[in-house]
């Protein structure tokens, strides 16, 4: 019976961490582009290609650590223990996933801080 609760476990467990990170991915990285259009001065080719390159790598850290940590342990046979290990697993896995959401935006804001320096500099040589 504790395995038949596992299995439901995982069926549930799953399909959330796999809808979390696809939907983090796409607000970020829908968003992201514009911040690449700015870092890379309006060249579209190689903005989408930095920002194509940056949600590849997002989803392979978010979906490996989710399927990392995918073991469940339930200590009594209830669906009660089942729910709160649920809770701690996909809790854990959001506070990971917004932690990894902030880390990328500190890299597009890095990204833009440093675009826009280099751009105050050559305004610099050229008047210069």
């Amino acid at each position: 019976m504790e395995t038949t609760k596992i299995l439901i476990g995982y069926a549930v467990y799953l399909p959330i961490a796999l809808f979390l990170t696809f939907y983090v991915s796409k607000t970020l990285f829908k968003n992201g582009k514009i911040f690449m259009l700015d870092i890379f001065k309006g060249r579209e080719d190689i903005a989408q290609a930095t920002n194509k390159l940056f949600e590849t790598g997002f989803y392979l850290l978010n979906l490996g650590f989710a399927l990392m940590i995918l073991q469940l342990s339930i200590y009594d046979n209830s669906y009660q223990s089942l729910i709160e290990a649920l809770s701690y697993k996909i809790g854990g896995f959001s506070i990971y996933l917004g932690l990894m959401l902030f880390l990328n935006l500190y890299f597009f804001f890095r990204g833009k801080r440093k675009a826009k320096e280099a751009q105050q500099e050559e305004r610099l040589v050229f008047k210069a």
